[in-house]
C-alpha cells in the first residue's frame, strides 16, 4: 500500500458555498475512511483556499473514483485537483 495526497483548490467563498453539499461530501469521506482508503482529510485554513486528503491505497484510480463522486467537485467548488504519491517513513 502507498500513501497519496489529494490536493483540492477551492473557489472563492468556498466555506459558504459548500454548505448545501457538506453532509453528502462528509458521508463520502466517511465511506472511504471506513474502507481504509482515507487516513486524514480537511480544509486548509487562513485562507481557506484548498483542502488535503491523505489516502492509503495501492491504486490511485480509487482516488480518481472518489473525486468523480465528490459533490464539491460535481458542483464546481473544486476547480482544480491533483494527486501526488507521498513517500512516507
Amino acid at each position: 500500500m502507498k500513501h497519496f495526497i489529494l490536493f483540492y483548490t477551492t473557489v472563492e467563498g468556498y466555506v459558504e458555498k459548500r454548505a448545501p453539499y457538506r453532509a453528502e461530501h462528509l458521508a463520502l469521506v466517511l465511506e472511504y475512511k471506513k474502507a481504509g482508503h482515507i487516513v486524514l482529510a480537511g480544509a486548509l485554513k487562513d485562507p481557506v483556499d484548498g483542502a488535503v486528503l491523505v489516502f492509503h491505497v495501492e491504486d490511485p484510480e480509487i482516488i480518481k473514483e472518489f473525486v468523480k463522486k465528490d459533490p464539491y467537485v460535481i458542483h464546481g467548488l473544486i476547480p482544480r485537483w491533483d494527486i501526488r504519491e507521498w513517500t512516507t517513513v
